[in-house]
């Protein structure tokens, strides 16, 4: 019969072995990773199995990043303790955070709270309510931006402009260029990324707001939440309006 100890010992090397090899994260694969934290913070200890059903991931998929975060010492994994007589077969594997893992846990304390409260929302009232939530989370935003925007053209693009550098004071990272069919902007920062990946609710609830401040339809390209590395809007061009090429960059580093 072969040594258990022996036997796990061989399995964390095989496991870290795996873990090399594995590619550089996405901004995907950094948010999968963090929802995965977040549940073996709530339960203590999972098996992938049960980590893959939570997120709707293959057997696969769920791997792929327990893999990634043994080698990046953020999990660990052990036999699954099991009460009374054990069954035929190998023991499941669990696994668990790391203590340096649970030390950084504290910077997403708040995501954490709001993704909670929002599935509570979202159990209670439904999709609805959830929405109703996320445009009175962004009305306040928003009173600020017109305040801001209160002297800006009454021109799409110049609008898009000033509210860029709004958007930027509010720690968006934000940019407006022209391209050849209208404009764009772009936001380099998602203060709520990691919630609005679970809820995307409050991207939509932001483009209505983009949309009114800007004053015409504007159609949201991609998003942070959603993986792309930036929050793209497209502002459709307005007849008989000169197109110039300008771009208009502010961006604030310290939020």
């Amino acid at each position: 019969m072969k040594n258990p100890a022996v036997l796990s010992e061989r399995e964390s090397a095989a496991d870290q072995a795996v873990g090399a090899a594995v590619p550089a994260a996405t901004g995907a694969d950094l948010r999968t990773r963090d929802r995965v934290t977040q549940l073996l913070l709530e339960h203590g200890a999972a098996t992938a199995a049960q980590l893959g059903a939570e997120l709707g991931l293959s057997s696969a998929a769920i791997r792929r990043h327990l893999d990634a975060m043994l080698a990046d010492g953020d999990v660990i994994s052990r036999e699954q303790s099991v009460r009374g007589r054990r069954t035929r077969g190998r023991p499941a594997r669990v696994f668990l955070l790391t203590d340096a893992a649970r030390g950084r846990c504290g910077t997403h304390t708040y995501d954490g709270l709001a993704t909670a409260a929002l599935r509570w929302i979202a159990q209670q009232g439904g999709a609805q309510a959830v929405a109703a939530f996320a445009a009175e989370q962004v009305a306040a935003l928003e009173a600020r931006c017109q305040a801001a925007l209160a002297d800006a053209a009454d021109e799409p693009l110049a609008r898009a402009e000033a509210l860029a550098a709004t958007l930027t004071a509010e720690g968006y990272a934000a940019n407006a260029s022209t391209i050849a069919s209208g404009g764009q902007l772009c936001q380099h920062h998602c203060p709520v990324a990691q919630v609005a990946a679970e809820f995307p609710q409050l991207c939509e609830a932001e483009t209505e707001v983009i949309s009114r401040l800007i004053g015409t339809h504007v159609q949201r390209l991609a998003t942070i939440a959603h993986g792309d590395g930036v929050c793209t809007t497209h502002i459709p061009a307005q007849s008989g309006r000169a197109q110039t090429g300008k771009t208009v960059t502010t961006v604030r580093t310290d939020r």
